[in-house]
Formats: structure tokens, C-alpha cells, sequence
């Protein structure tokens, strides 16, 4: 028989929630909280209408964007994104993507060492050191 631990419980189930206070019931909007359009300066009105535009507008940006990438979902999967795929496949991508880090490396080092040749043999060539 296993052993249970204290407090645990099993699977899709919660504990009862345990409330000692009723909540709050939810009230109206008290004059303290309404706006008081007669009592901020003509400074501030315009800030306020600044500050609005700028998040009204960043509000349509964000719809945009919403937007424009709901539509390239929509224009359908290429032919590539229709297959499925396989864990071979995501493998072999995954190695694809070390290989290529691999070999630009390799041509990174590669061509810098042919640069060091060129310039030690011109270097050279100029001091009048001659070949070996």
C-alpha cells in the first residue's frame, strides 16, 4: 500500500475554498470617484486629451498589427507548413541549423588565417626577408 503524505490530495481535485468574510457587494460610483471636469485647468485638459490621443492611437496600432497577422494566417500555409511533421524532420532541422553554424564558422576562421598568410607574405616580401 502506498503511503500518503499529509495534506496532499489526488489529481483534479481542490481543496474547498474557505472564506471567513463575505465579499463586498460590488457599489455604485461615489461623487468622490466621478470626474470633476469644472475643477482642472485648461493645462490639464489639454494633457488629459494629449495623453488620450496618444493611447487611442496606440490602440489602433496594436489592432493593426492584431490584424495584419490574423490576414497572413488566413492567406494559408505554403507547402512547406501543410506537411507534418515528423521528430525526424525537426531533428534533422535542428541539425541543419549546427551545420551551418559549424561550416560559417569554419569559413570565418578559414578566410582570416588566408588574410594573415597575405599580409605576413607581403610583410615580408617589403622587409626583403625573402622566402624560406
Amino acid at each position: 500500500m502506498a503511503k500518503r503524505a499529509r495534506g496532499s490530495h489526488h489529481p483534479g481535485q481542490r481543496r474547498p475554498i474557505s472564506r471567513t468574510a463575505p465579499r463586498p457587494a460590488p457599489t455604485t460610483a461615489t461623487p468622490a470617484t466621478t470626474t470633476r471636469s469644472s475643477d482642472l485647468t485648461a493645462e490639464e485638459e489639454a494633457r488629459a486629451a494629449e495623453l488620450e490621443a496618444k493611447i487611442v492611437a496606440e490602440e489602433r496600432a496594436a489592432e493593426d498589427a492584431r490584424r495584419r497577422s490574423t490576414d497572413r494566417r488566413r492567406s494559408g500555409p505554403s507547402a512547406v507548413d501543410a506537411m507534418p511533421r515528423s521528430s525526424l524532420a525537426v531533428s534533422a532541422e535542428q541539425e541543419y541549423a549546427y551545420v551551418g553554424r559549424d561550416v560559417r564558422r569554419i569559413a570565418l576562421i578559414g578566410g582570416s588565417l588566408l588574410i594573415l598568410l597575405i599580409v605576413l607574405a607581403i610583410v615580408s616580401h617589403l622587409s626583403g626577408a625573402g622566402p624560406i
